[in-house]
């Protein structure tokens, strides 16, 4: 199976597991710029040059040699999974893609068909029960991961520790995980460790959220979104994420970590 979804710096200086919606684009376009001394010019999930990544071919053997040999320093990043499950709605259902078009093709007619969900339009400025459709996709989501059915689960709402584990399981082993809330800190440690070989000032740098501006704005706080069985739902889905990296699963409002990430934890539950 290898290391999908794992991306290195092309000087091999650090590694890093992508977990999709836990501020990727940001972390990749650190990454270039701490070889470059730029950033990339677009969406650094398009760039096939810089850097080095499982989904390109020619990388495999230098990311297989390096994690199993923990050669350089590796690093994931973490968030709050309720934040993380609307940003996914907002984005992949109800926004519009870079490409101009619904994401996947048919899975949001899918979606209105089979659960009822609406997701509005840039023609009707996105009018719609966000809260209602929420829970109704939140149904859809659990039903791709629980029984894979009407589709296989999608990377954008998996849970995170599924993706965490793969890394591990293959023989990789992670030197910091660290969250998307303290992530200037979390950043930082990542290169006080490794100092990249043009100086990166993490207050400076623009945030690369290439989701943004093409979906409708959230329209109410957190919690409203998750009544009762919403919450039963979350945690049958994500209930890993929820302990191992310590967010509250009682307060969909409180987005921030209520522990330490124990390193040894994580490696020793998500390597069988």
């Amino acid at each position: 199976m290898g290391f999908p979804g794992t991306w290195m710096t092309e000087s091999e200086s650090v590694v890093y597991r992508v977990v999709p919606k836990c501020a990727c684009s940001t972390i990749g376009q650190i990454m270039f710029y701490a070889d470059h001394g730029k950033f990339f010019d677009g969406d650094i999930h398009d760039a096939d040059y810089g850097m080095h990544k499982w989904a390109m071919e020619n990388s495999q053997p230098l990311i297989s040699e390096n994690v199993k040999t923990h050669k350089s320093y590796a690093f994931t990043c973490v968030r709050n999974p309720y934040t993380r499950i609307l940003s996914s709605f907002f984005d992949k259902i109800c926004g519009i893609q870079r490409n101009g078009k619904r994401y996947r093709g048919n899975l949001v007619p899918l979606l209105i068909q089979k659960y009822g969900i609406e997701v509005g339009s840039p023609e009707d400025d996105f009018q719609f029960d966000q809260i209602k459709s929420f829970r109704r996709f939140l149904l859809f989501a659990r039903d791709t991961i629980r029984w894979r059915r009407p589709m296989e689960p999608d990377i954008h709402w998996s849970a995170m520790s599924g993706h965490i584990s793969t890394f591990i399981v293959n023989g990789g082993r992670y030197d910091h995980i660290f969250w998307t809330e303290k992530f200037d800190e979390g950043m930082q440690a990542v290169l006080d460790a490794v100092p990249p070989a043009h100086a990166i000032d993490l207050k400076k740098i623009p945030r690369f959220n290439e989701s943004e501006g093409h979906g409708p704005k959230r329209l109410h706080p957190v919690e409203d979104y998750f009544d009762d069985l919403s919450m039963h739902l979350m945690f049958e889905i994500y209930k890993k994420d929820f302990q191992l990296f310590k967010y509250d699963f009682e307060n969909p409002g409180n987005k921030m970590p209520t522990g330490p990430i124990d390193l040894a934890e994580v490696h020793a539950k998500l390597g069988d």
